[in-house]
């Protein structure tokens, strides 16, 4: 391979029980269909590190939930000059790895 600035062997250092594939493989399934059933809902999501975020769920695909939030949502890097809160710009869509869901619930 050229251009590969390490010519020796690559040591595996960790490699995924093929039993914890499975179930982690399984809990993702689960979660997509979870998603995809209350798609354009609004949901509370919490994530396995302890963040939850507000939104619809506007897209499912295998890998992300999409979340679009609210206008109010302060937590978006919006581009330009602009202050945290731009009436003009409030199309914030929030990309949530499936496999880091811990919960979700919907929210009247």
């Amino acid at each position: 391979m050229p251009n590969m600035p390490y010519t020796g062997q690559p040591q595996s250092i960790y490699e995924l029980d093929a039993n914890d594939m499975e179930v982690l493989h399984k809990c993702k399934q689960k979660i997509h269909s979870i998603c995809t059933q209350h798609l354009h809902k609004p949901v509370r999501v919490q994530t396995v590190d302890g963040s939850t975020h507000e939104g619809i769920i506007v897209h499912v695909d295998h890998t992300f939930v999409y979340l679009q939030m609210p206008a109010s949502h302060t937590r978006a890097f919006f581009p330009g000059p602009f202050p945290p809160f731009n009436p003009y710009y409030n199309n914030v869509v929030l990309p949530l790895a499936l496999f880091n869901l811990l919960a979700i619930a919907l929210v009247a």
